[in-house]
């Protein structure tokens, strides 16, 4: 059968990535807690297109990810894009996959337990030959403002805030230590399941250290700055205001491996 992808395009012009998003796929990711832990992914995976090609071969994207396995670490994750890359005959390929990641957290005085979900991402790239791959780890937690609870009489205002760690590691992190920064890094931590006493002590806890947006993101760049396996970290944070019509923001990239963006 003809082609028509190889022939030429009307408009001679280099795609830098073509694709297919939003497919979905089975994942099992390490979990520090239980070994192993299977979620849903959601798969956005691209590569260049020279200009002499019309198009590019969407049903081999499909039939990499068809032959993946569902196992995810570094090196199934590297196989598989270049694999991509291989069935597409392009020099570069990007792949990133998001998902929901499961923790069972305990409340802070009663115990009670219940799931909590974070927001992942994988990224991954082959570009002129070189391998990157960034993981990304979305965590809430309540920020009390500062200059409300110097300046008023009773109380002051806070809000839900959210922390979004990126970073490329020289080795295995658990999610969950990234996770655990991005939580720290808070007037408070924010929790599935909390009963009365649970209420109090969040509340006081997250009085007793108010934090400004740019607070937040400084403590959480500080814990990844002194990480000895982080190679390059981006920490942005963003602030749902309660009293405002508006949200604040702050981020804050540091490491070594500063060349480039994920």
């Amino acid at each position: 059968m003809r082609d028509i992808q190889s022939g030429p395009p009307d408009v001679a012009i280099a795609v830098d990535r073509v694709g297919i998003k939003d497919f979905r796929l089975p994942l099992v990711v390490r979990d520090r807690a239980r070994g192993r832990q299977h979620t849903v992914a959601e798969v956005e995976l691209s590569v260049d297109l020279p200009a002499r090609f019309k198009g590019t071969h969407m049903s081999r994207f499909v039939e990499a990810l068809s032959g993946f396995a569902g196992e995810f670490d570094l090196v199934s994750f590297r196989t598989l894009l270049a694999d991509v890359r291989d069935r597409l005959e392009a020099e570069n390929a990007h792949m990133t996959l998001r998902f929901p990641y499961f923790l069972e957290k305990a409340s802070p005085a009663s115990g009670a337990t219940a799931l909590m979900d974070y927001t992942c991402q994988v990224s991954g790239e082959f570009c002129g030959g070189k391998f990157r791959q960034t993981l990304t780890v979305a965590a809430p937690v309540m920020t009390v403002c500062p200059c409300s609870l110097a300046i008023s009489e009773q109380g002051a205002h806070s809000q839900r805030a959210l922390v979004t760690i990126s970073c490329r590691l020289s080795q295995f992190v658990w999610v969950e230590e990234l996770i655990d920064i991005a939580e720290a890094s808070g007037s408070s931590p924010v929790y599935a399941l909390l009963k009365r006493e649970d209420e109090k002590y969040v509340t006081e806890q997250a009085f007793a250290d108010p934090t400004f947006v740019e607070d937040v993101a400084r403590r959480a760049a500080s814990a990844l700055s002194a990480h000895p396996k982080v190679a390059w970290y981006r920490v942005e944070v963003e602030s749902f205001e309660s009293i405002h019509n508006h949200s604040a923001f702050a981020g804050i990239e540091g490491g070594s491996d500063r060349d480039g963006r994920p």
